[in-house]
């Protein structure tokens, strides 16, 4: 056989293997993911997790944010009871 044309052949094969790997269904029985195929969703357990982190850090930052408030509000009556304290000792 002709190298130029094992070469050219061979090159053209690799192509479209390249090609057939783009559309091929990936993995276990999944689709390929957009466009060639559906977009890839998580399953349950996943989104649940990542549902359940996402709810734990608002939590934690409205915790954060209410402790916050509370320790302002806290300073605010020890600053005017120490005030008044004072004006009833003059």
């Amino acid at each position: 056989m002709n190298d130029r044309a094992f070469y050219i052949a061979a090159a053209v094969a690799a192509v479209l293997i390249i090609a057939l790997s783009t559309v091929w269904p990936q993995g276990e029985g999944s689709r390929s993911p957009a466009p060639f195929g559906h977009a890839v969703t998580l399953p349950d357990y996943y989104r649940m997790v990542r549902e359940r982190n996402a709810r734990m850090a608002q939590e934690a930052q409205q915790k954060a944010e209410q402790e916050k408030r509370d320790a302002a509000l806290h300073a605010e009556a020890s600053s005017a009871s120490a005030s008044l304290s004072s004006a009833r000792a003059k």
